[in-house]
C-alpha cells in the first residue's frame, strides 16, 4: 500500500493530459463525425469518393501509425511542425472522426423514405427535415455504438507516450521501473476503471434521456 500512495499523487497529475486528450477529441469528432456522415450519404459523387478514401485510409491504418506519421513525419518534407499534444491531438480527432462518421451514416440510412415523404407532406425544406426529424432519429440509433467509442478512446489515450507524453500509462511505466514492483501499474489499471466507469454512467444517464419511444 505503501507504494500505491507513493506513486498515486504522480498518477493523478499525469491523467490531466489523459482527459485534456480525451474531452478534445470527443468536442472535436463527435460533430465532425456527424457533418461527415451526412455528407457520405448526398448523392454528390466527388464527395462520396473523397469521404471513402479518408475513411478507408484512417480505417485502414494504426492510431499509433497516424500519430508518429503527423509527428515524425510532416516535418521531414514540410515546414508543419507540431508540439507533442497538438500532434496526438490532431491524430485523434481525425481517427476518430471517421469512425463516427461511419456509425452516423448507418444511423441516417436506417432512417425509411416515409420520414422524408412525410416531411415533405409537412412543407419542411431539406434542413429543416435534417435538424428536426432525421438528426434526433439519428442519435437514439447510434448512441450505443457512440458509447462504445467513447469508451474505447478513454482507453487509447494511452497510446500518447509513443510521442513522449507523460500520460498515466507512462507515469506508471516510470513508476514500475523505480518502484521495481507491480504495484503501480495495478494503480494505472484501477485509474483508468474510475475514469470508464463514470463515462459509463454518463451514457446511460444520455440512453436514458433518449428513450422517450418505449
Amino acid at each position: 500500500m505503501d507504494i500505491a500512495w507513493r506513486v498515486l499523487p504522480a498518477l493523478i497529475e499525469a491523467s490531466g493530459i489523459t482527459l485534456k486528450l480525451f474531452g478534445i477529441t470527443l468536442l472535436f469528432s463527435l460533430p465532425l463525425g456527424l457533418l461527415v456522415g451526412l455528407g457520405s450519404t448526398l448523392s454528390f459523387k466527388p464527395l462520396k469518393a473523397i469521404i471513402g478514401g479518408y475513411i478507408w485510409i484512417i480505417r485502414g491504418t494504426p492510431l499509433l501509425l497516424q500519430m508518429f506519421f503527423i509527428f515524425y513525419g510532416l516535418p521531414l518534407f514540410s515546414e508543419i511542425r507540431f508540439e507533442r499534444l497538438d500532434a496526438a491531438i490532431l491524430a485523434f480527432v481525425i481517427n476518430y472522426t471517421a469512425y463516427y462518421a461511419e456509425i452516423f451514416r448507418g444511423g441516417i440510412e436506417a432512417i425509411g423514405n416515409g420520414q422524408y415523404e412525410g416531411a415533405k407532406v409537412l412543407g419542411l425544406t431539406n434542413f429543416q427535415t435534417i435538424r428536426k426529424i432525421i438528426i434526433p432519429q439519428v442519435l437514439k440509433i447510434v448512441l450505443p455504438s457512440v458509447g462504445n467509442e467513447v469508451i474505447t478512446l478513454v482507453k487509447d489515450t494511452s497510446l500518447v507516450y509513443a510521442v513522449g507524453l507523460s500520460d498515466i500509462m507512462r507515469t506508471g511505466q516510470i513508476a514500475l521501473q523505480r518502484e521495481v514492483s507491480i504495484i503501480p501499474l495495478i494503480v494505472v489499471a484501477l485509474i483508468y476503471l474510475v475514469l470508464t466507469g463514470i463515462v459509463t454512467i454518463i451514457l446511460k444517464f444520455i440512453e436514458r434521456k433518449y428513450s422517450y419511444y418505449k
